[in-house]
């Protein structure tokens, strides 16, 4: 379907259209990461405690992936038009909300509703810029779409730390209102609306239930140590629900003809294999950004700008490797930039461990940079390889599970990283108080004042969450390592034949 049959405009509409859509893509990406380089500000700002700070991006993640796989469906049954509208006035009713918060939940609550938007705005974005290209364009337009997607991600850092250091916290959400607006006004005057010619279906008992087991999952591992674990009577019920969503969805899918997931996806070796190699990257991209930035930021102290520029190598590399790799002749065997792809993020998941409190910002910015290139190698190499030997009748189905598969290893990673940090913090701290005796204090001659104390305590403080945070780029670095192997089950593309 081309842009006149599909009832779009042409000429400089289309191109007005395809850059709204972009612009929209863009700003929903950034604005997952972009309170990365402030936490402390906002943490001073709204009394939040430090497990709280994770809620920051589970919150964004874990609503985005509940709408992406609707998106399709809703712009079918109620009209591409009116549901890309609402989705924006959504987000950005989420930005004024985020700048307004005074409570730690009412900030949450906003930026749940910016991930609600977010996870209809992406998918729905690449569908208008797709119906504004020719046939024989679009193919590869996926790059470009995800090229975006990346570099939205890796820059929304050092835009936040830029604007923060400057201004404040609350302007960075600011920012992304005149664009609403304007990408608003676009769709108002040049999208058609359209609907499907016969009332879409959707697998809503296997939707519900797969959303219940990550909802209640996502749940139990934010709230479960404020809580005490299973001594509380909601995360038993979180687990509860866990189990249950979990355990409908298994059964509804071995059982079922017909859900959203299609069993024979699951055929198909080489999907699978990358859709699991996709959920690591996941794991680790955003993890590592969520571990970082605060470690910059409040243990060794650096400026929010400082913090957030120091992403800019990570992003240089990711987006520079992915736009490279669209040059790679189609002849190359794609396995081997698979394997170079792992074995570079898992060289740079190994950097990370040397970091030390003692470092200036070139271990950041090297690690950072090996890790960006060794992701943006691996991804279009992975993409190419899932779909190489499946069924194109199932590529739609496909690219919506493997990009999901990346947003789950997101919203997963980064609250398992929160979790274990904070665990082993308090256990670190724990493990160095003991050794302050007040034998040990006289012969070191430390002074016993409260203010010194204080400071003590701090510093103590600062030591037990450098050497957590080394133990949970450790984690990462186990993920890759466990999904390497895989890479050699892998069957050779027909596309490399």
């Amino acid at each position: 379907m081309n842009s006149q049959q599909s009832g779009h405009p042409t000429g400089e509409g289309a191109h007005a259209l395809r850059f709204a859509a972009l612009l929209a893509t863009y700003m929903q990406s950034a604005n997952l990461p972009v309170p990365n380089a402030v936490l402390r500000l906002i943490q001073g700002s709204l009394s939040m405690t430090d497990d709280q700070a994770g809620w920051i991006f589970t919150s964004y993640l874990a609503a985005s992936a509940i709408t992406l796989p609707v998106a399709q469906w809703l712009a079918g049954r109620y009209g591409l038009k009116l549901v890309y509208q609402t989705a924006l006035a959504f987000f950005a009713l989420g930005l004024l909300l985020a700048t307004l918060a005074t409570t730690p939940l009412e900030f949450v609550g906003a930026r749940i509703i910016q991930g609600l938007a977010s996870g209809v705005l992406a998918p729905l974005s690449m569908a208008i810029s797709m119906e504004t290209l020719a046939l024989e364009k679009r193919a590869k337009f996926g790059a470009t779409w995800t090229a975006i997607v990346l570099f939205g991600i890796v820059s929304g850092p050092s835009i936040g730390g830029w604007v923060g250091e400057h201004f404040d916290w609350r302007p960075i959400f600011y920012i992304s209102l005149p664009l609403s607006a304007y990408i608003f006004l676009v769709m108002a005057l040049l999208l058609k609306e359209k609907k499907a010619e016969q009332r879409p279906s959707f697998d809503f008992f296997g939707f519900g239930t797969f959303t219940l087991g990550l909802i209640s999952l996502q749940m139990l591992l934010d709230r479960g140590e404020r809580l005490d674990w299973f001594a509380s009577t909601e995360i038993c019920l979180e687990a509860l629900g866990c189990a249950l969503g979990f355990y409908l969805f298994a059964v509804h899918v071995l059982t079922a003809k017909v859900h959203f997931l299609n069993k024979r996806l699951f055929d198909d070796r080489n999907f699978v294999l990358s859709t699991v190699i996709f959920f690591a990257v996941g794991f680790v991209l955003l993890s590592t950004m969520a571990l970082t930035s605060p470690m910059l930021d409040e243990i060794l102290g650096y400026p929010p700008d400082t913090t957030g520029f120091l992403t800019i190598p990570r992003g240089v590399g990711l987006v520079g490797a992915f736009l490279l790799m669209g040059r790679v002749p189609e002849r190359f065997d794609r396995r081997g930039f698979v394997a170079a792809g792992v074995a570079l993020v898992v060289y740079a998941n190994w950097l990370m461990l040397g970091y030390s409190p003692l470092m200036d910002e070139w271990p950041v910015a090297v690690a950072g940079a090996v890790q960006g290139i060794g992701i943006g190698v691996l991804m279009p190499s992975l993409t190419k390889v899932a779909f190489s030997t499946l069924d194109p009748a199932l590529r739609p189905e496909g690219t919506g599970l493997f990009n999901l598969s990346r947003v789950y290893g997101s919203t997963l990673g980064v609250a398992i990283v929160q979790l274990f940090f904070f665990n082993n913090t308090q256990a670190m701290h724990s493990a160095l108080v003991s050794n302050l005796t007040p034998y040990r204090a006289a012969a070191l001659s430390v002074p016993t004042s409260l203010q010194a104390l204080e400071g003590l305590n701090e510093m103590i403080t600062g030591q037990a969450a450098f050497i957590a945070l080394i133990g949970q780029f450790k984690i990462l670095l186990v993920v890759m390592l466990v999904v390497s192997p895989l890479v050699v089950f892998l069957r050779k593309p027909a596309a490399a034949n």
